[in-house]
Protein backbone atom coordinates (compact mmCIF):
# COMPACT_ATOMS: atom_id res chain seq x y z
CA UNK A 1 0.00 0.00 0.00
CA UNK A 2 1.13 3.23 -0.74
CA UNK A 3 1.47 6.46 1.53
CA UNK A 4 -1.49 8.17 -0.48
CA UNK A 5 -3.32 4.98 -0.17
CA UNK A 6 -2.59 5.13 3.61
CA UNK A 7 -3.54 8.56 4.06
CA UNK A 8 -7.22 8.44 2.29
CA UNK A 9 -7.89 5.54 4.63
CA UNK A 10 -10.81 6.14 7.42
CA UNK A 11 -10.18 6.63 11.14
CA UNK A 12 -12.21 4.36 13.21
CA UNK A 13 -12.83 6.05 16.69
CA UNK A 14 -13.43 4.13 20.02
CA UNK A 15 -16.70 3.67 21.09
CA UNK A 16 -16.88 2.46 24.68
CA UNK A 17 -20.01 4.25 25.92
CA UNK A 18 -23.09 4.32 24.04
CA UNK A 19 -26.67 5.30 24.55
CA UNK A 20 -30.24 4.81 23.22
CA UNK A 21 -33.34 7.08 23.23
CA UNK A 22 -35.85 5.14 23.34
CA UNK A 23 -37.43 2.24 25.17
CA UNK A 24 -39.44 0.24 23.28
CA UNK A 25 -39.00 -3.23 22.12
CA UNK A 26 -36.31 -2.24 19.60
CA UNK A 27 -34.63 0.43 22.18
CA UNK A 28 -34.85 -2.75 24.40
CA UNK A 29 -33.22 -5.10 22.18
CA UNK A 30 -30.37 -2.06 21.34
CA UNK A 31 -29.43 -1.85 25.07
CA UNK A 32 -29.02 -5.80 25.14
CA UNK A 33 -27.31 -6.36 21.78
CA UNK A 34 -24.70 -2.88 22.60
CA UNK A 35 -24.20 -4.30 26.48
CA UNK A 36 -23.11 -7.72 25.29
CA UNK A 37 -19.96 -6.15 23.16
CA UNK A 38 -18.85 -5.09 26.32
CA UNK A 39 -19.83 -1.50 26.00
CA UNK A 40 -21.40 0.38 29.14
CA UNK A 41 -24.96 1.45 27.71
CA UNK A 42 -27.46 4.30 28.98
CA UNK A 43 -30.80 4.01 28.17
CA UNK A 44 -33.30 7.29 28.01
CA UNK A 45 -36.47 6.62 28.20
CA UNK A 46 -39.24 9.69 28.97
CA UNK A 47 -39.87 8.32 32.09
CA UNK A 48 -37.63 6.56 35.12
CA UNK A 49 -40.38 4.04 35.46
CA UNK A 50 -40.65 3.21 31.80
CA UNK A 51 -36.43 3.42 31.35
CA UNK A 52 -36.52 0.72 34.07
CA UNK A 53 -39.08 -1.62 32.60
CA UNK A 54 -37.09 -1.76 29.58
CA UNK A 55 -34.05 -2.77 31.49
CA UNK A 56 -36.26 -5.31 33.34
CA UNK A 57 -37.43 -6.52 29.69
CA UNK A 58 -33.73 -7.14 29.27
CA UNK A 59 -33.61 -8.87 32.66
CA UNK A 60 -36.07 -11.66 31.90
CA UNK A 61 -34.42 -12.33 28.46
CA UNK A 62 -31.32 -12.81 29.78
CA UNK A 63 -32.56 -15.44 32.38
CA UNK A 64 -34.32 -17.31 30.22
CA UNK A 65 -31.38 -17.82 28.02
CA UNK A 66 -29.53 -18.65 31.38
CA UNK A 67 -32.28 -21.29 32.16
CA UNK A 68 -31.92 -22.59 28.75
CA UNK A 69 -28.09 -23.23 28.56
CA UNK A 70 -27.32 -20.81 26.38
CA UNK A 71 -25.67 -18.18 28.72
CA UNK A 72 -23.89 -18.71 31.81
CA UNK A 73 -25.04 -16.64 35.16
CA UNK A 74 -21.60 -14.59 35.39
CA UNK A 75 -22.19 -13.47 32.17
CA UNK A 76 -25.44 -12.28 32.01
CA UNK A 77 -24.76 -10.29 35.78
CA UNK A 78 -21.76 -8.74 33.34
CA UNK A 79 -23.99 -7.75 30.69
CA UNK A 80 -26.66 -6.05 33.08
CA UNK A 81 -23.57 -4.55 35.10
CA UNK A 82 -22.75 -2.57 31.90
CA UNK A 83 -26.46 -1.04 31.97
CA UNK A 84 -28.22 1.82 33.46
CA UNK A 85 -31.47 3.25 32.64
CA UNK A 86 -32.51 7.20 32.66
CA UNK A 87 -35.12 10.04 32.12
CA UNK A 88 -32.81 12.74 31.54
CA UNK A 89 -30.53 13.70 27.95
CA UNK A 90 -28.12 14.95 30.01
CA UNK A 91 -26.94 11.86 30.92
CA UNK A 92 -25.18 11.04 27.27
CA UNK A 93 -22.76 13.53 27.78
CA UNK A 94 -19.87 11.03 27.71
CA UNK A 95 -21.67 8.96 24.93
CA UNK A 96 -18.93 8.02 22.40
CA UNK A 97 -21.83 6.98 20.25
CA UNK A 98 -25.91 7.55 20.32
CA UNK A 99 -28.80 5.47 18.66
CA UNK A 100 -31.89 7.07 18.61
CA UNK A 101 -35.28 4.61 18.52
CA UNK A 102 -37.98 6.86 19.11
CA UNK A 103 -41.41 7.04 16.80
CA UNK A 104 -40.92 6.92 13.63
CA UNK A 105 -41.89 10.33 13.00
CA UNK A 106 -39.18 13.10 11.39
CA UNK A 107 -40.45 15.89 13.61
CA UNK A 108 -39.47 14.08 16.20
CA UNK A 109 -36.72 12.61 15.84
CA UNK A 110 -35.61 15.82 14.29
CA UNK A 111 -36.15 17.64 17.69
CA UNK A 112 -34.44 14.51 19.29
CA UNK A 113 -31.23 14.89 17.30
CA UNK A 114 -31.36 18.80 17.76
CA UNK A 115 -31.13 18.64 21.88
CA UNK A 116 -28.58 15.68 21.64
CA UNK A 117 -26.18 18.00 19.50
CA UNK A 118 -26.41 20.32 22.70
CA UNK A 119 -25.59 17.33 25.41
CA UNK A 120 -23.22 14.89 23.74
CA UNK A 121 -19.17 16.07 23.28
CA UNK A 122 -17.96 16.78 19.79
CA UNK A 123 -16.67 13.86 19.51
CA UNK A 124 -19.55 12.18 19.49
CA UNK A 125 -21.50 10.20 16.66
CA UNK A 126 -25.53 10.37 16.74
CA UNK A 127 -27.23 7.55 14.44
CA UNK A 128 -30.84 6.76 14.24
CA UNK A 129 -32.17 3.17 13.92
CA UNK A 130 -35.18 4.05 11.96
CA UNK A 131 -36.14 2.39 9.04
CA UNK A 132 -37.40 4.19 6.01
CA UNK A 133 -36.87 8.30 6.85
CA UNK A 134 -34.15 10.23 5.32
CA UNK A 135 -31.38 10.70 7.47
CA UNK A 136 -29.97 14.05 5.58
CA UNK A 137 -32.82 15.58 7.07
CA UNK A 138 -31.71 14.23 10.98
CA UNK A 139 -28.21 15.52 10.52
CA UNK A 140 -29.45 18.76 9.49
CA UNK A 141 -30.92 19.40 12.40
CA UNK A 142 -27.46 19.91 14.57
CA UNK A 143 -24.52 21.55 14.49
CA UNK A 144 -22.77 18.42 13.62
CA UNK A 145 -23.70 16.36 10.15
CA UNK A 146 -20.90 15.05 9.68
CA UNK A 147 -21.42 12.79 12.60
CA UNK A 148 -24.67 11.63 11.71
CA UNK A 149 -25.57 8.58 10.03
CA UNK A 150 -28.21 5.80 9.86
CA UNK A 151 -27.42 2.18 12.19
CA UNK A 152 -30.14 0.36 11.13
CA UNK A 153 -30.75 -2.71 13.53
CA UNK A 154 -33.33 -4.88 12.61
CA UNK A 155 -36.01 -6.72 15.44
CA UNK A 156 -35.28 -8.60 16.58
CA UNK A 157 -32.04 -6.83 17.39
CA UNK A 158 -30.02 -9.08 19.52
CA UNK A 159 -31.41 -12.26 17.21
CA UNK A 160 -30.90 -10.65 13.96
CA UNK A 161 -27.65 -10.92 11.95
CA UNK A 162 -28.35 -7.53 9.56
CA UNK A 163 -27.28 -3.79 10.29
CA UNK A 164 -27.62 -1.56 7.24
CA UNK A 165 -25.53 2.20 8.07
CA UNK A 166 -26.91 4.67 5.87
CA UNK A 167 -24.95 7.37 4.56
CA UNK A 168 -26.17 10.97 4.24
CA UNK A 169 -24.63 12.82 1.91
CA UNK A 170 -23.46 14.38 4.97
CA UNK A 171 -21.69 11.98 6.26
CA UNK A 172 -17.63 11.82 6.86
CA UNK A 173 -15.77 8.32 5.92
CA UNK A 174 -14.23 8.48 9.73
CA UNK A 175 -18.03 8.47 10.46
CA UNK A 176 -19.06 5.59 8.46
CA UNK A 177 -15.87 3.48 9.15
CA UNK A 178 -16.46 3.66 13.10
CA UNK A 179 -20.56 2.86 12.30
CA UNK A 180 -19.49 -0.08 10.25
CA UNK A 181 -17.03 -1.50 12.64
CA UNK A 182 -19.29 -1.00 15.49
CA UNK A 183 -22.12 -2.95 14.04
CA UNK A 184 -19.29 -5.73 13.23
CA UNK A 185 -17.85 -5.51 16.86
CA UNK A 186 -21.48 -6.08 18.10
CA UNK A 187 -21.88 -9.18 15.82
CA UNK A 188 -23.33 -8.53 13.11
CA UNK A 189 -23.12 -8.73 9.70
CA UNK A 190 -22.91 -4.37 8.33
CA UNK A 191 -23.82 -3.12 4.88
CA UNK A 192 -23.42 0.23 3.71
CA UNK A 193 -26.05 2.15 1.87
CA UNK A 194 -26.95 5.55 0.20
CA UNK A 195 -29.70 7.51 2.28
CA UNK A 196 -32.50 6.55 0.41
CA UNK A 197 -36.42 5.78 1.11
CA UNK A 198 -36.29 1.97 2.62
CA UNK A 199 -32.42 1.43 2.43
CA UNK A 200 -32.11 -1.88 1.07
CA UNK A 201 -34.18 -4.58 2.96
CA UNK A 202 -37.15 -2.98 3.24
CA UNK A 203 -37.22 -1.11 -0.20
CA UNK A 204 -37.01 -4.25 -1.39
CA UNK A 205 -39.73 -6.10 0.97
CA UNK A 206 -42.35 -4.31 1.24
CA UNK A 207 -43.98 -4.23 -2.22
CA UNK A 208 -43.63 -7.69 -1.34
CA UNK A 209 -45.82 -7.71 2.09
CA UNK A 210 -48.30 -5.19 0.42
CA UNK A 211 -49.21 -7.02 -2.50
CA UNK A 212 -49.76 -10.38 -0.41
CA UNK A 213 -52.32 -7.89 1.33
CA UNK A 214 -53.70 -7.06 -2.17
CA UNK A 215 -53.57 -10.57 -3.18
CA UNK A 216 -55.79 -11.52 0.28
CA UNK A 217 -58.16 -8.39 -0.95
CA UNK A 218 -58.89 -9.69 -4.33
CA UNK A 219 -59.81 -13.41 -2.85
CA UNK A 220 -56.94 -15.03 -4.43
CA UNK A 221 -56.40 -17.50 -1.18
CA UNK A 222 -56.91 -16.75 2.71
CA UNK A 223 -54.18 -15.46 4.86
CA UNK A 224 -53.37 -18.30 6.26
CA UNK A 225 -53.09 -19.72 2.91
CA UNK A 226 -50.86 -17.32 1.61
CA UNK A 227 -48.56 -17.73 4.37
CA UNK A 228 -48.27 -21.12 4.09
CA UNK A 229 -47.00 -21.21 0.39
CA UNK A 230 -44.42 -18.07 1.20
CA UNK A 231 -43.14 -20.79 3.84
CA UNK A 232 -43.04 -23.60 2.30
CA UNK A 233 -42.18 -22.31 -1.30
CA UNK A 234 -40.04 -19.93 -0.64
CA UNK A 235 -38.55 -21.25 2.76
CA UNK A 236 -38.95 -18.12 4.10
CA UNK A 237 -39.17 -18.64 8.64
CA UNK A 238 -42.86 -16.86 8.03
CA UNK A 239 -45.16 -15.53 5.96
CA UNK A 240 -46.08 -12.19 5.12
CA UNK A 241 -49.21 -11.80 7.22
CA UNK A 242 -47.11 -13.08 10.32
CA UNK A 243 -44.40 -10.88 9.39
CA UNK A 244 -46.71 -7.67 9.42
CA UNK A 245 -47.85 -8.60 12.73
CA UNK A 246 -44.15 -8.78 14.00
CA UNK A 247 -43.14 -5.29 12.19
CA UNK A 248 -46.17 -3.68 13.35
CA UNK A 249 -48.84 -2.52 11.12
CA UNK A 250 -48.36 1.09 11.90
CA UNK A 251 -44.60 0.76 11.32
CA UNK A 252 -45.60 -1.10 7.97
CA UNK A 253 -48.26 1.95 6.95
CA UNK A 254 -45.38 4.44 7.60
CA UNK A 255 -42.49 2.76 5.55
CA UNK A 256 -44.79 2.49 2.95
CA UNK A 257 -46.06 5.81 2.94
CA UNK A 258 -42.32 6.68 2.99
CA UNK A 259 -41.56 4.85 0.02
CA UNK A 260 -44.60 5.73 -2.04
CA UNK A 261 -43.70 9.34 -1.27
CA UNK A 262 -39.90 8.95 -2.60
CA UNK A 263 -40.33 7.27 -5.55
CA UNK A 264 -44.00 6.87 -6.30
CA UNK A 265 -44.14 3.69 -7.20
CA UNK A 266 -47.81 1.94 -7.67
CA UNK A 267 -46.36 -1.07 -5.49
CA UNK A 268 -45.79 1.23 -2.74
CA UNK A 269 -49.34 2.83 -2.33
CA UNK A 270 -50.64 0.91 1.11
CA UNK A 271 -53.25 -1.66 0.70
CA UNK A 272 -56.80 -0.58 1.67
CA UNK A 273 -56.58 -3.13 4.11
CA UNK A 274 -53.79 -2.00 6.24
CA UNK A 275 -54.38 1.50 6.61
CA UNK A 276 -58.07 0.33 7.98
CA UNK A 277 -56.22 -2.12 10.45
CA UNK A 278 -54.10 0.69 11.64
CA UNK A 279 -56.88 3.46 12.28
CA UNK A 280 -58.59 0.41 14.32
CA UNK A 281 -55.68 0.07 16.45
CA UNK A 282 -55.17 -3.59 15.25
CA UNK A 283 -51.05 -2.80 15.26
CA UNK A 284 -49.93 -6.76 15.28
CA UNK A 285 -48.81 -8.29 17.82
CA UNK A 286 -48.09 -5.44 20.12
CA UNK A 287 -51.94 -4.56 20.38
CA UNK A 288 -53.20 -8.26 20.33
CA UNK A 289 -54.49 -8.62 17.01
CA UNK A 290 -53.59 -7.35 13.31
CA UNK A 291 -54.05 -9.56 10.35
CA UNK A 292 -53.89 -12.61 12.94
CA UNK A 293 -55.22 -12.75 16.65
CA UNK A 294 -52.62 -13.30 19.55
Amino acid sequence: MSSDDTATQPTVHKIETVGIVGSGIMGAGLVEVAARSGRTVILRSRTQATADAAIAKVTSGLARQVDKGRLEADERDAILGRISGTDELADFAHCDLVIESVIEDIDIKKAVFAVLDTVVGPHAILATNTSTLPVVELAMATGRPDRVCGIHFFNPAPMMKLVEVIRPLTASDDTIATALDFATSCGKDAVEVVDRAGFIVNALLFPYLNNAIKMWEQGTASIADIDTAMQGGCNFPMGPFALLDLVGLDTSLAILDALHEEFGDANFMAATSLKRKVAAGQLGRKSGRGFLEY
